[in-house]
C-alpha cells in the first residue's frame, strides 16, 4: 500500500558575478605593443520574478479605501503546493512562517491609517477585520476540486477571498503579530477569530486561559468585535491557540520477502510549524478484538517542521491468519496518525 502525497518545492534563484584578480608581471623580453580597443561593456542580468498584484477596494467609516499588494507567484505556488494536512487545528496556517514579510506588510498599512485617524485598539481591529470582511467569500468546493481546502494567507489575498475559515485564519495571522491576543473559534459548520479584549469590549466572548477572547466574524461585511450573528447563538466552540505546533503524516509500502519476513518502507513528514521530539513508529500485524501480533517499534527520532524521514522495518508474518498491517505515528506517547493496509491471508 502506497499513499501519494503532494510535495512542494521552492526554488530561489540568485545570481552571483564574481570578478576574477589576475597578476601582472613585468617581462624579460620585448613583445610588440597591441592595439588598445574599446572595453567591451557586459551588462548585469537582472532578476525579476513574476509577481501576482491584487487590488483591494472597501468602505469603512465613511470613507472609501484601496490597498495594493504584489506577492512573488513563486510564493504562491509554494502554497498552493503544500499538502494540506487532516488537522481540525488551523493554527499551523497561520503560523508558518514564509509568509511573514506580507502580512508585515498589511500591518504596516493597518497601523498607519490607525495612528492617522487616532483610533482605539477595538477600532483598530474593526478596522482591520473591515478589510477582510470585504474580500468575497467562496465555497471551497467551488473554487478547489476538495470540499474542504484551507488556504494560507497568501492563497487567500491572491485568490481573493475563501470561506469562513480561509478569511480567519487570514485575520488571525494578522492580529497576531500586530500583538493581540488571538485563538481560532470552530462553530458547527462556521470558523471565526477571538480576540482578548480589556473591559472596553463588550459582546459575545468565549472564557479561555483566564481572559475573554470576543467574537469576530470575518464573512459578511459590519460585523464588529462582539457581534455574534444568530445562528451562532448558544452554540459551542473548540478554541484553538495560535502556538507552533507539529502535525505528522505518513505514507508507507510493504514488501514480502523469505522466510516469512515484511519489509516496511515508511515516509513520515511534519507539516505543521513545530519541531516534533521523541517520535516513532508502531507497526504490527492486526489480530482483531484490539490485539495484535509480532509488534515492532522504530528507533525514535525528532523531525523540524517542512521535514521528512524515512525507515526501514522488518516484521515476522504471523503463519495462517487473517490480518492486516497496523502503521501508527507516536508523538508525546499518543498515536496521531494511522493507517491499515487491506486484510489479507497468510
Amino acid at each position: 500500500m502506497k499513499i501519494a502525497r503532494p510535495a512542494a518545492i521552492l526554488l530561489l534563484a540568485i545570481i552571483l558575478l564574481s570578478g576574477a584578480a589576475c597578476s601582472v608581471f613585468s617581462p624579460t623580453f620585448s613583445t610588440p605593443t597591441p592595439t588598445p580597443v574599446p572595453i567591451q561593456i557586459i551588462a548585469e542580468p537582472t532578476y525579476s520574478p513574476d509577481t501576482i498584484t491584487r487590488q483591494y477596494e472597501w468602505s469603512y467609516d465613511g470613507q472609501e479605501w484601496q490597498w495594493t499588494l504584489s506577492i512573488p507567484q513563486s510564493l504562491y505556488d509554494y502554497y498552493v503546493e503544500r499538502p494540506r494536512a487532516q488537522t481540525e487545528d488551523y493554527s499551523i496556517y497561520v503560523t508558518h512562517p514564509k509568509d511573514d514579510e506580507y502580512i508585515d506588510t498589511l500591518i504596516d498599512k493597518i497601523e498607519e491609517v490607525a495612528t492617522n485617524a487616532g483610533y482605539d485598539e477595538m477600532e483598530t481591529v474593526n478596522f482591520a477585520v473591515s478589510f477582510i470582511q470585504s474580500l468575497p467569500y467562496a465555497v471551497d468546493n467551488v473554487t478547489t476540486s476538495y470540499d474542504e481546502y484551507p488556504r494560507y494567507p497568501i492563497e487567500t489575498l491572491v485568490d481573493n477571498g475563501g470561506d469562513c475559515e480561509d478569511t480567519s485564519i487570514l485575520m488571525a495571522a494578522i492580529l497576531h503579530k500586530m500583538g493581540y491576543g488571538t485563538v481560532l473559534l470552530s462553530l458547527p459548520n462556521h470558523m471565526a477569530v477571538g480576540v482578548l479584549g480589556s473591559e472596553e469590549f463588550s459582546g459575545t466572548y468565549w472564557p479561555h486561559d483566564s481572559g475573554k477572547y470576543y467574537y469576530l466574524e470575518t464573512t459578511g461585511e459590519g460585523w464588529e468585535i462582539g457581534e455574534l450573528p444568530s445562528e451562532y447563538t448558544g452554540e459551542s466552540a473548540s478554541i484553538y491557540d495560535i502556538t507552533p505546533v507539529p502535525i505528522l503524516t505518513h505514507d508507507w509500502s510493504a514488501e514480502s520477502s523469505w522466510f516469512n519476513k515484511m519489509n516496511l518502507t515508511i515516509t513520515v513528514e511534519n507539516l505543521g510549524t513545530d519541531t516534533a521530539s521523541d517520535v516513532y513508529i508502531y507497526a504490527a500485524f492486526d489480530a482483531g478484538g484490539d490485539m495484535v501480533w509480532n509488534a515492532e517499534e522504530s528507533q525514535h527520532f525528532d523531525l523540524g517542521s517542512d521535514q521528512s524521514i524515512t525507515i526501514t522495518m522488518q516484521l515476522d508474518i504471523p503463519a495462517g491468519e487473517h490480518t492486516r498491517l497496523l502503521v501508527q505515528i507516536v508523538d508525546d506517547g499518543y498515536s496521531v496518525d494511522k493507517s491499515y493496509s487491506e486484510w489479507f491471508d497468510t
